[in-house]
């Protein structure tokens, strides 16, 4: 990626901004997604079948109609993470960070020295294919957009261990794996699972990192930015498609 990233320019001034998951591997539902008005689009290979052919497809899809590809590699692996970067993401999401070792182990495959480790090749899609851009590492350092997703209790415990690490854009709340790990499993909005995000949010955002979280409708979006999250997921591809269209099959068969 040689662009400036928008999408991080307008995390740090704290705008709301709002994107959805995409586990459907096709770049026309990519172009969709992002035609609609979306800010964002997390390709997610770690839930839905993406492949890195599919997953480059789909993130020139989406720079086709300035919407900003994000991509979820399947673990925090970095291979993955390179790879997923090689191909053009302009951010990188990475799931299950439970403490210190993990976020260290993400941020240092996300960025290039001195800010982390990322392996260099000039012969990439995001190096345009061409050593001429072998010098711009500063650049991408500037510009690549890191997610990293708190799914369990025990990140919830480690949060001023994982605070500790500097380069992390936005800390995302998987609130129904949060739920799993809480004993209330897909109860999303139960007081105990809120309980638990507000005691660290503060933290987070002290930090000047951005608070991201899962909505399914207005009110939703409503209680979280109250507690000040502005990165918002609203629903799944595939689960938007669904749902419009098993609502409109019911209106006509009456």
């Amino acid at each position: 990626m040689q662009k400036k990233n928008n999408l991080k320019e307008r995390l740090k001034k704290k705008k709301e901004l709002i994107g959805t998951w995409s586990v459907i591997p096709s770049s026309t539902i990519a172009e969709i997604l992002g035609i609609s008005g979306l800010d964002f689009v997390i390709i997610d290979q770690e839930h839905g079948p993406q492949s890195l052919e599919t997953s480059q497809d789909s993130i020139r899809a989406l720079e086709n109609v300035n919407c900003t590809p994000l991509l979820r590699v399947s673990n925090n692996d970095p291979d993955k993470i390179l790879r997923a970067l090689e191909i053009g993401a302009h951010g990188i999401v990475v799931p299950n960070i439970k403490n210190y070792n993990d976020a260290k182990k993400a941020i240092s495959s996300i960025y290039y020295k001195p800010k982390g480790n990322r392996g260099v090749s000039a012969y990439t899609r995001s190096s345009n294919y061409s050593p001429l851009f072998s010098k711009s590492r500063k650049f991408t350092n500037e510009n690549i957009l890191s997610v990293l997703l708190l799914e369990s209790v025990e990140s919830i415990e480690k949060i001023d261990d994982i605070l500790e690490i500097k380069g992390i854009d936005v800390l995302y709340f998987g609130t129904y794996d949060l739920s799993q790990s809480l004993g209330i499993l897909d109860d999303i909005n139960n007081t105990k699972l809120l309980k638990e995000v507000s005691k660290i949010i503060k933290k987070i955002l002290n930090k000047g990192i951005s608070a991201g979280v899962l909505i399914e409708n207005i009110s939703d979006k409503k209680m979280w930015k109250k507690l000040g999250f502005n990165f918002f997921l609203y629903k799944v591809d595939c689960g938007i498609f669904l749902e419009l269209l098993t609502n409109d099959i019911k209106k006509i068969k009456k």
